[in-house]
């Protein structure tokens, strides 16, 4: 297939529906890791076209939603109180921090920018020499190939006034805390295809030996979804576990070497703690030593402790898949996207901005 209508044909994703439930004998529950692909399956209403037995779990994979409450703390202190100019991804800006948002910040004169790329956020400090520029670096292996890139840039070109503010989160130990938890029932994943164009599929094996949980690894689009959830049940229903790549048009098993090199250039593996849920063991990048100019937290010493979560928000619960948005009690009352109690209703990957957008809208085969 080349063109983007041949993912969301009706009669094929018909044809993927009708084998899922010709194959599918008993309950399964299914977490589909990446927040972009529960936007993809509520959207196109796979949820509700799937059969009972299937049961999707939405997973930890939003970024922004994991973002700890202490560094968007940091991120308002650089912009409020060192005359920062910060910036960052607009999904971040209406994260709520302890006390304010970026978004609030910028409202009470904060220097706070949107942009879309860190190149961007570099050029502006060569824009403005005497000020220092940060940009709020989140996301998962996905996005730190060009996060590194624009420290190793900023080295090159020996601009100083220039740092990264690093909130990144690796989905192999997310998924290894997720079936050591005892609260989690995951029968199968799928895992995030845009990770995976960089990372590659090597990473799962060890996690489907221990484990013995088939990974299939999906793009976005719901014919991808489709094959992925019946690769899954095929797998489950044959007594199978295995690392199988539905997104091969795009993801390799040893992924892109290169984005690879850039990131462990300037990123080492570190522990981290994810919002909502608890420190998990190698599960981040910190800035290495040889580039600590570049690493905000050390050039500003940054030293701010973390702030309770909201009691009010069931966040961890659903990004460990325990519970769904809509069983959480504020959800579209207390928590909507105008005034969100916790990040996975503000995000664009959020599960619970999923739900609220698009939980009654038609489906994939109409």
């Amino acid at each position: 297939m080349k063109f983007i209508t041949e993912y969301r044909d009706p009669d094929l994703a018909k044809a993927y529906l009708d084998e899922i439930k010709k194959t599918v004998t008993r309950p399964w529950s299914v977490m589909e890791v990446c927040g972009g692909q529960t936007h993809s399956l509520v959207k196109h209403g796979i949820i509700r076209l799937l059969p009972e037995e299937i049961r999707m779990i939405h997973g930890p994979g939003c970024p922004v939603c994991v973002t700890p409450l202490n560094l968007i703390d940091k991120a308002v202190h650089l912009t409020l109180e060192r005359d920062v100019i910060l910036c960052s991804f607009g999904d971040m800006l209406r994260v709520p921090g302890s006390e304010k948002s970026l978004l609030e910040a910028k409202a009470a004169g904060g220097d706070v920018r949107i942009v879309y790329s860190p190149l961007d956020a570099l050029e502006i400090a060569v824009q403005n020499p005497d000020r220092e520029v940060v940009f709020f670096a989140v996301g998962f292996e996905t996005t730190a190939p060009a996060n590194a890139l624009s420290v190793v840039h900023a080295k090159m070109r020996g601009i100083k006034n220039y740092s990264i503010l690093c909130s990144h989160v690796l989905v192999p130990p997310a998924i290894e805390a997720i079936m050591e938890d005892d609260e989690s029932r995951v029968d199968g994943f799928l895992a995030a295809g845009h990770v995976c164009t960089i990372m590659g599929t090597l990473e799962y094996y060890p996690l489907v030996e221990r484990f013995q949980v088939p990974i299939v690894v999906t793009g976005f689009e719901p014919i991808d979804l489709l094959q992925g959830i019946l690769m899954v049940v095929k797998q489950l229903e044959e007594g199978r576990a295995e690392v199988e790549n539905q997104y091969s048009r795009i993801v390799k098993e040893e992924g892109n070497p290169a984005a690879q090199d850039v990131i462990f250039e300037v990123f080492e593996i570190t522990d981290r703690l994810w919002r909502g849920m608890e420190i998990i063991p190698n599960s981040g990048y910190r800035v290495k030593e040889k580039y600590s100019a570049y690493d905000a937290s050390r050039k500003f010493d940054i030293s701010i402790s973390e702030a309770e979560e909201n009691r009010e928000c069931i966040a961890g619960e659903i990004m460990k898949g325990i519970k769904k948005p809509m069983e959480c009690p504020n959800f579209g009352s207390k928590c909507t996207p105008e005034n969100p109690l916790g990040a996975p209703m503000v995000s664009s990957e959020g599960a619970c901005a999923a739900y609220y957008h698009y939980a009654n809208l038609g489906s994939a085969v109409e």
